[in-house]
């Protein structure tokens, strides 16, 4: 291909003349900065090696540590945090866990033995009120700057991002009461976490107000945070008469629309079902999931604004950061049945 013909392609792909784009390639000035952005996208778009003089280099490198990726939030988190992380001029190195697979420790010992200039965990073992924290202590001892999403240790010297979980289920609750239900139920994962044990709280709390209902525990059902562990959740609160359920996940809330099917029950006719992040694709279930939606895009911006921060040594603020969800109403929750 001649480079008339590269410079014509690259010309109407970027939307300016091939002068334009010539400049741009010879690295000259006279350029916007978003003009020399366009031709550039245009280059990764076609294919075309950008030439080395625009080659950017990195900044440096920072971890980025998230759970396995078979929940889509997780991804989510991932692509919006490397994204930003990229666009700043840093290289992201991304460890995603798995069971039985590479521990979390044994991934930050290898962003270490890498250099990194910081490491962002996202619901990792700080989300988990039973594992040590001295990992952390130690990463800090070792002036790494960390960034810690959803989970949170008090006297930890780092940054904490978090959704406001027990916020999230007034919303939730005070949504189903006025479509009328007063049997609401909450199917939740392990409480060892910081974000289960929130959502509980929250849930209790919102219970005593909207309803005044003192005793939560007949209204909560623990499982696995998994399509699975919400079947079975949701299978004990349908089982003991819950017209609506609240779901720590969405996972769980697509589990729980299938035990309300297991039972010949119609969501939301019969039951109504909320689930909890919503991650990308919930608007095309069936029934499309009623969901509280996580500030992703936001707590992603927060937590690389705050690692850029520390790397350039301006210590950020000690007390956790958090973030507002939003009720997304769909169709998966309707009214209370009247034979209820």
């Amino acid at each position: 291909m001649s480079d008339r013909t590269r410079l014509t392609d690259l010309a109407d792909q970027a939307g300016v003349s091939t002068a334009t784009v010539s400049r741009v390639l010879n690295g000259k000035s006279g350029v916007s900065a978003q003009t020399r952005q366009s031709v550039l996208a245009a280059l990764d778009v076609l294919g075309y090696e950008r030439p080395e003089k625009l080659r950017r280099r990195s900044a440096g490198l920072i971890g980025l540590v998230v759970p396995e990726l078979t929940n889509p939030v997780f991804p989510n988190f991932a692509q919006q945090i490397e994204s930003a992380l990229a666009h700043a001029g840093y290289t992201p190195l991304l460890c995603t866990q798995s069971p039985g697979g590479t521990s979390e420790d044994e991934y930050v010992q290898m962003l270490l033995d890498h250099g990194v200039d910081g490491i962002i965990f996202v619901s990792g073992l700080h989300a988990d009120s039973q594992a040590s924290s001295d990992r952390y202590h130690r990463l800090r001892s070792l002036r790494v700057p960390i960034v810690l999403i959803n989970g949170y240790l008090g006297g930890l010297d780092a940054a904490f991002i978090s959704a406001d979980d027990a916020g999230s289920m007034d919303l939730a609750v005070r949504h189903l009461v006025s479509q009328g239900h007063t049997r609401i139920g909450l199917a939740i994962g392990p409480q060892r976490f910081v974000p289960a044990s929130r959502k509980v709280t929250g849930f209790a709390r919102a219970l005593r107000e909207r309803l005044g209902i003192d005793d939560v525990r007949p209204h909560v059902a623990t499982s696995l945070f998994s399509v699975e562990g919400g079947r079975a959740a949701a299978g004990e609160l349908l089982d003991s008469g819950h017209t609506a359920i609240v779901c720590g996940s969405d996972m769980m809330a697509l589990g729980a629309i299938r035990a309300a099917r297991a039972r010949g029950l119609r969501v939301p006719d019969d039951v109504s079902v909320v689930g909890y992040d919503d991650s990308p694709l919930m608007a095309f279930t069936n029934p499309p999931l009623t969901t509280i939606r996580q500030s992703v895009d936001a707590m992603s911006a927060a937590a690389v604004s705050t690692m850029l921060a520390e790397i350039g040594g301006t210590t950020g603020p000690r007390t956790e950061l958090l973030f507002s969800p939003e009720l997304i109403v769909r169709d998966s929750t309707a009214a209370c049945p009247a034979s209820a």
